[in-house]
């Protein structure tokens, strides 16, 4: 089975990002004929004496005339060692919330840095960003080598730089690679300029990176998303409980915890389409079917009973506000969390977070859009949660608007 690798992209605008990602996909045979055709009859168009790999992600009009990415631009391509989707999201500053949304998935971030600019305050801000999202790696890619003349002690500086302001940050796994995405150096090929650097090119990297510890295989956890009664002839009695495991290993057989019911039970069968598993885990999508009849719908989750999330009404998390109307105290919304919806209601912003120094502003009454703020909500139903360090799916939630039915807002619970 292929393993899938979700990256997301980041940088300052004109970095490189979506030639990079062009780069990658025309490099690795991941684009079809008629699109590069496209690309290029668009490049010669503009007058320029090469392909401009770039267009192959920018998806908006408008992107295209401006030259920068304004929405969150998702690609898939697959090499034969693993299957990918790319995030490709924006580097302005008023684009954080996009950033935030491309991210919260991603198993890896890919952070451009300028070689000609060294590290700048939106190489912080996204590096920030990606350590407050929890994303477990990095890789930090110094483009435009070919404008420095791929010298050594440009990217080595650019290289201590870094690791010297990523100690402040909670990502253990950083590499480096310097790169030309104009020109293709170290991107999929090696490149013959850069004899001096020894490391992987970046498709190898993303290739090889460990991501199956990513995921938390000791917090059992499924969120039920829906209960399965054929009500035919030959399964009169079937009830089957569908979701995708968000943490831990189940296995049939095993005594498990019913929340918020409290209830306990045996689990009798797992089920994937028409295969009998003896065990499932993150990220499975199957059906569970237990040894009792309890009352179980959308919503509950089948956790151990020695090991649960915990329920309550007051939750804490940091939370990025995504709407042009400001947010208040005392707002009222739908929150949903994993497979359940509540409402809930703003009762304090203990502080903002100014994202460029990454220190908390305090004594804040509202929130504009794109603020990160850390904030204490009120829930009319206890929900069952865990931190978001702990686990990006029971520690993840978002907020909707009652009146426009919008999702206004992201949080990670604290």
């Amino acid at each position: 089975m292929n393993q899938l690798l979700r990256f997301t992209t980041a940088g300052s605008v004109d970095d490189g990002k979506s030639t990079l990602i062009g780069r990658l996909l025309f490099d690795s045979k991941s684009i079809f004929e008629d699109q590069l055709e496209a690309v290029t009859a668009s490049s010669s168009k503009k007058g320029f004496d090469y392909v401009d790999l770039s267009l192959l992600t920018d998806g908006l009009k408008s992107e295209r005339e401006q030259g920068i990415t304004i929405d969150v631009a998702y690609r898939y391509f697959a090499t034969p060692k693993r299957k990918f989707i790319i995030a490709d999201t924006p580097g302005h500053i008023q684009y954080t919330r996009n950033m935030v949304t491309g991210a919260s998935t991603a198993n890896l971030a890919l952070i451009l840095i300028d070689a000609r600019k060294g590290l700048i305050e939106q190489t912080f801000r996204h590096s920030f960003l990606a350590s407050l999202l929890k994303i477990p790696h990095i890789i930090v890619c110094v483009n435009k080598m070919d404008l420095v003349d791929y010298k050594e002690e440009v990217f080595q500086k650019i290289v201590e730089d870094y690791k010297a302001f990523s100690s402040k940050l909670e990502v253990h796994d950083i590499q480096f690679v310097p790169i030309s995405a104009l020109i293709g150096d170290n991107v999929v090929n090696r490149s013959e300029k850069m004899e001096w650097y020894l490391g992987a090119t970046l498709l190898h990297m993303l290739e090889t990176v460990h991501i199956e510890s990513d995921y938390n295989h000791i917090d059992s956890r499924f969120p039920v998303q829906y209960v399965i009664r054929p009500q035919t002839r030959e399964h009169q009695d079937f009830r089957g409980y569908a979701g995708r495991v968000a943490g831990g290993i189940f296995k049939v057989g095993e005594e498990i915890l019913v929340l918020p019911s409290g209830f306990t039970s045996k689990i009798k069968t797992i089920e994937f389409g028409d295969q009998q598993l003896e065990e499932a885990f993150a990220p499975m999508s199957v059906t569970i079917t237990l040894e009792d009849d309890i009352d179980i719908s959308r919503g509950d989750i089948l956790a151990k009973p020695t090991n649960h999330p915990q329920s309550d009404q007051d939750i804490d998390l940091m939370l990025c506000w995504m709407n042009q109307r400001p947010l208040k105290l005392n707002s009222k919304f739908f929150i949903r969390h994993t497979t359940r919806e509540t409402k809930a209601i703003l009762k304090e912003i203990t502080y903002k977070l100014d994202i460029s120094s990454a220190q908390p502003v305090e004594g804040v009454e509202q929130l504009a859009m794109n603020d990160i703020a850390r904030v204490k909500l009120r829930t009319a139903q206890p929900l069952m949660f865990d931190s978001y360090r702990k686990n990006r799916i029971t520690g993840s939630l978002i907020l909707v608007d009652e009146n426009t039915n919008e999702t206004v807002a992201a949080g990670m619970i604290v």
